[in-house]
């Protein structure tokens, strides 16, 4: 019989986790269990802190789906199988699972659903297999890359997000006619950069998943220029990389923190295409706005589907398991099926044929719906400025 669970959120940021946590505590309530909230991950039960733990009613979770961030909070390195612990005067990785286990036996909680990206779905995995006696994962992330599920929430916000800023960088570029360059998340994985550059109406789109040459990339900008277009909008995704170059990193990963931090690929295509074409070029990165801000619709909606469904799975079943999205139906998969592989962007993928059929320049050797040599433009438009430096 379920009478307690609790609930966490981990990893980075993403619109619609207070959406997940209200519908876990409200339809939980509903089946008269009480529901625990774990602040910041895991660490609420490593730490000794009596606010680590709270008691979620419907007073606490009143009027939070359309809130971004969580109000449990969250960490991407709160790891409990190396979670930073002092000795000898500096912090050591330490393995605190057994702690972690502990308290929930301690406090009588039947199951946790946790709710988090690729990092926290297999600490759920570890720690079940520790002896941690029932989880069910919410899957979350804004770069849309876990295998387990067609779709997470946070997603189409992040999406609008750049989507928006790329439609805000249009006006400028057109009036000083430039470049600019525009970085977004998404790890190695292309969903944001592909749809927020269809959405947005970029010229230029590079994902990981097709190494460009840059070239290629300058020979579009050059095509406008020859077609008095005169600006043009390049979305890079932060994992996108050079043909036979490796992805950029601002930070490696450490003791503490499993994976490296990407950024920095805007500003380098940025140099490369204003040394090549002699066009005055920007780059921006739109980093940590992408996991801001209320959801929107659509987030909202999946996200109370998922923390409805968590529960109804803690009800109806005995197992552990991923609360996956797969068509239009949830269903309850193992949980390793959530980190399996990287889900990326498919290169026959229908909305990749989209875009090269509307002339966005994916930097690869497949043909685009451009002309890429500088021929002179019809009599009807004015002439073409002479580039100022570079190959021409």
């Amino acid at each position: 019989m379920i009478r307690r669970i609790a609930v966490n959120t981990g990893g980075g940021d993403a619109p619609g986790l207070n959406a997940v946590i209200r519908a876990v505590a409200i339809s939980a309530m509903g089946r008269g269990w009480e529901v625990l909230g774990i602040r910041y991950g895991y660490r609420g039960l490593i730490e000794d802190d009596p606010a680590g733990v709270v008691s979620l009613d419907r007073n606490s979770v009143r009027g939070i789906h359309h809130l971004g961030g969580t109000i449990l909070g969250s960490t991407n390195r709160g790891d409990p199988f190396r979670y930073p612990m002092m000795k000898d005067g500096q912090l050591v990785p330490t393995d605190v699972s057994g702690k972690v286990i502990r308290r929930l036996e301690e406090l009588g909680v039947d199951a946790l659903v946790a709710i988090g990206g690729d990092g926290s779905i297999k600490l759920s995995a570890k720690l079940l297999e520790r002896g941690l006696p029932r989880v069910i994962a919410v899957p979350k992330t804004i770069d849309n890359d876990l295998s387990g599920t067609d779709q997470t929430f946070g997603f189409d916000t992040a999406v609008a997000t750049a989507t928006e800023a790329i439609d805000k960088l249009h006006t400028t570029a057109q009036a000083h006619e430039r470049v600019m360059v525009v970085e977004v998340m998404g790890r190695h994985a292309g969903w944001i950069a592909l749809y927020s550059g269809i959405a947005g109406g970029a010229d230029v789109v590079l994902i990981p998943e097709l190494p460009f040459d840059i070239e290629r990339v300058c020979d579009k900008i050059r095509w406008r220029e020859v077609m008095n277009r005169r600006f043009a909008i390049v979305v890079v995704a932060e994992g996108a990389t050079e043909v036979g170059g490796a992805a950029v990193f601002k930070e490696g990963a450490g003791q503490f923190k499993e994976h490296g931090q990407l950024g920095g690929i805007a500003e380098r295509v940025a140099h490369e295409i204003q040394l090549r074409t002699g066009k005055e070029t920007r780059s921006i990165v739109l980093g940590h706005l992408q996991r801001g801000g209320s959801p929107v619709m659509t987030d909202r909606v999946l996200a109370l589907r998922l923390g409805c469904a968590a529960t109804r799975f803690i009800a109806d079943t005995t197992t552990s398991g991923l609360v996956a999205i797969r068509g239009n139906a949830i269903q309850l998969v193992p949980i390793a099926d959530g980190t399996a592989r990287i889900r990326t962007v498919p290169l026959d993928s229908d909305v990749l044929l989209t875009g090269r059929q509307l002339g966005i320049c994916f930097g690869d050797e497949q043909p685009e719906s451009f002309e890429p040599s500088l021929t002179p433009p019809p009599p009807s438009l004015p002439p073409y400025r002479v580039f100022k430096g570079g190959p021409a």
